[in-house]
């Protein structure tokens, strides 16, 4: 049995005593649980949605599957990964629900469509020394196609695959969207740091 250190849990123990009190509906259990990954998790909503109040909406029913689902959980894996994923998933239903097309913009093509630039499949631009806040900031910037792709892939762990099925799209797709959104975050970070006097 392997469980995510969380710096408020004494130990493995304690945080199963937490998650069995939650699946016999004990309000203070959930209350401790939520309490324990609502700093971890409401920045994973914030890199998806695009600003603090629907991120929050978000994770609090991206909670509430987590106690849905919490009977599922196995017990093999990171529990803090676990719920990580029931976020992100709960993350991209809002978006989808949000719009009735959510992944086309007004300066994007379709999202489907793949890159036509060489340049764009480019997956290796780097980003080094940023600060959390301005990398969130320019993330925010992103269209929403962009945004759940680069989240996915980068921040999430998601494969190209796993992606391509979550969202209907292809791998080329998937891939072809993370590059562009890398390529997007350079040109916002650029701006940004240019603008700085």
């Amino acid at each position: 049995m392997r469980l995510t250190n969380v710096k408020n849990v004494e130990n493995k123990d304690k945080l199963k005593e937490i998650i069995e009190g939650c699946l016999r509906n004990n309000r203070r259990s959930q209350e401790e649980l939520f309490k324990l990954f609502y700093g971890k998790m409401l920045p994973v909503c914030m890199r998806y949605m695009p600003d603090r109040d629907s991120a929050q909406e978000v994770l609090q029913e991206g909670f509430i599957k987590v106690f849905e689902k919490l009977g599922a959980f196995d017990y093999k894996g990171s529990f803090e990964g676990w719920i990580r994923r029931i976020i992100a998933n709960t993350a991209i239903d809002a978006i989808r629900k949000s719009k009735k097309d959510p992944y086309l913009t007004d300066n994007d093509n379709d999202f489907k469509l793949g890159a036509s630039d060489p340049m764009v499949e480019r997956e290796d631009l780097e980003f080094t020394d940023l600060k959390a806040e301005i990398a969130m900031e320019a993330i925010q910037k992103l269209s929403p196609a962009y945004r759940a792709v680069f989240n996915l892939f980068v921040l999430e762990d998601y494969s190209h695959k796993e992606i391509a099925e979550l969202l209907g799209i292809s791998e080329g797709t998937s891939k072809s969207n993370l590059a562009k959104a890398k390529m997007n975050l350079q040109k916002i970070l650029s701006e940004k740091f240019m603008n700085i006097d």
